[in-house]
């Protein structure tokens, strides 16, 4: 990816606030942006405990949304609140004029969303949704060997994202059935972004999902199957009753499969006190390959090691960058955010 040049940044850097110091702002964006050039972490919202100038000794930290908002200096938002507040949240950052970064779900239903990008339009701002998991080294090594064509034509693909909590969790706004609560909306954004982006629109889809834990209010399993175009299937699972994860990436072609776990590496690296500018950041283990096997005309199946490429979430700010300097256009578009949440709603 071609980087603006620092000093080019540097001269223009965009003033951001943050609306939560929780885990999302202390490890997903946070670090990025204090790190990014083309950005200066200015404002955090911290309702109770003042904790983000311990880490970031500049930084101002605000009481409330409307006083961050209120500030003219900052120029992009970041909403990282809870799923139901997003649209809100949003929509009053666009009408102060600022630029705004959501992360998913974007917002709980479609409306919602178009809603944001017409109001962004009528005040000439941006507004962009964060998907980091495109920026993964697991992802983008299907992308590599689907770029390959390798596999041939695809006939059956499975996207996975496994965890197991039997417990209950404590975050209210993460167990209480409110809109855009639940597994679905958590874990299901990421695997419709990962299909929408590596396969395009779908033809028709269908859903289930389920209620396994002791007293859960909310889903703890969804599937989704997606139909293609060619008869290609796709089936998206979530669920957070899986002891011993299955590869979370199988892909079945005319001339191959590839198979690969999901590994995580960045998230797990920056719970473990791993900055961004860190050599190792974002380099899986040589362990954790994918493995490409093909088999050609006279039959003769070969497999083979991918080792994947090394990545950063850190060209989310990039691609934010260029987007509100350099008027480029987003990798997520308005498009594939409609088709992401019509699927979640349908």
């Amino acid at each position: 990816m071609k980087r603006v040049p620092l000093f080019l940044m540097m001269e223009n850097t965009i003033k951001t606030g943050i609306l939560s110091f929780g885990m999302s702002g202390k490890l997903f964006h946070s670090p990025f942006l204090n790190e990014h050039q083309g950005f200066e972490l200015s404002a955090v919202v911290e309702r109770t405990e003042k904790k983000a100038h311990l880490v970031y000794p500049e930084i101002k930290s605000y009481r409330s949304i409307d006083e961050l908002l209120a500030e003219p200096h900052i120029e992009l938002v970041v909403v990282n609140t809870p799923n139901a507040t997003h649209f809100e949240f949003a929509l009053n950052a666009i009408k102060a004029k600022k630029h705004v970064l959501i992360e998913k779900p974007f917002t709980v239903t479609s409306s919602q969303a178009r809603q944001l990008f017409q109001e962004a339009q009528k005040y000439n701002c941006c507004v962009l949704p964060y998907q980091n998991r495109r920026y993964e080294s697991d992802f983008l090594s299907v992308k590599s060997v689907l770029d390959s064509g390798k596999l041939g034509e695809l006939i059956e693909v499975h996207l996975r994202y496994d965890r197991y909590r039997y417990a209950l969790r404590p975050e209210i706004a993460k167990e209480t059935p409110v809109p855009g609560s639940g597994l679905l909306y958590n874990l299901g954004p990421h695997l419709i972004d990962a299909a929408i982006s590596l396969f395009g629109t779908p033809l028709q889809w269908k859903k289930s999902w389920g209620f396994f834990r002791p007293k859960t209010k909310v889903d703890d399993y969804a599937h989704i199957h997606l139909s293609y175009p060619k008869g290609m299937q796709v089936f998206i699972t979530a669920s957070l009753l899986v002891a011993d994860p299955p590869p979370a990436f199988v892909l079945h072609g005319t001339k191959g499969s590839y198979i690969k776990h999901r590994t995580d590496v960045q998230e797990k690296q920056l719970l473990e006190g791993m900055r961004p500018e860190n050599p190792s950041y974002g380099m899986e283990a040589s362990d954790q390959c994918g493995t490409l096997t093909t088999i050609s005309t006279d039959g003769e199946k070969t497999q083979e090691k991918i080792t994947s490429v090394k990545s950063s979430y850190m060209h989310v700010f990039d691609d934010v960058y260029n987007m509100i300097r350099r008027g480029q256009a987003y990798p997520v578009s308005e498009k594939q955010i409609i088709q992401q949440l019509e699927i979640l709603e349908g």
